[in-house]
């Protein structure tokens, strides 16, 4: 049973250990070398001060983690957020995404978000560092892919593409 809860900043080092294969291995993320536990934590408080950070958890070890950040910092956009996730390599496919994406939307329903935005890399041929996994996750949660950028992103000796996605929470009323 997967069990989904608030991140701590206790929970640093194991979450720095589901994302370090993410940074050394792939081009999931753009990031080289992998944060300290102690950059982690700065990010897990940071996020926690106004956007959920959440863990999912099966038999007490942490498998995975979702958090929401503000899109951009002007206000007329703070009723969106960026997510991003991350679960164990050996965990993926087994339903923790989609348990982290649940508990998540209800959360920033909760507090008044219309808006989640999804960046995730892009390569047209698959190969050892990217799979089309994340951007096909998106899109079975019900996003929308709303922007294709090229070339923006150098790992490994490539150049990645990255797409954006879009899903909204709720109705956009005037006034």
């Amino acid at each position: 049973m997967i069990k989904i809860r608030t991140a701590t900043l206790d929970d640093a080092e194991k979450l720095v250990a589901i994302y370090a294969p993410y940074v050394e291995q792939t081009a999931i993320t753009f990031e080289y070398v992998a944060p300290s536990i102690e950059e982690f934590r700065k990010r897990i408080g940071a996020v926690l001060e106004k956007l959920p950070y959440l863990v999912a958890e099966i038999d007490d070890e942490i498998v995975g983690y979702i958090y929401a950040s503000p899109f951009k910092a002007r206000p007329a956009y703070n009723r969106t957020v960026e997510t991003s996730i991350y679960v164990k390599m050996d965990n993926r496919k087994h339903g923790v995404g989609r348990a982290l994406y649940d508990e998540m939307e209800k959360k920033l329903k909760g507090m008044g978000i219309l808006n989640m935005n999804a960046c995730t890399t892009w390569i047209d041929t698959p190969n050892q560092y990217l799979t089309h996994n994340s951007p096909e996750f998106h899109q079975h949660l019900g996003f929308t892919q709303c922007a294709h950028f090229h070339k923006c992103g150098y790992k490994f000796g490539i150049w990645f593409d990255i797409l954006w996605f879009e899903k909204m929470l709720g109705e956009h009323e005037e006034g």
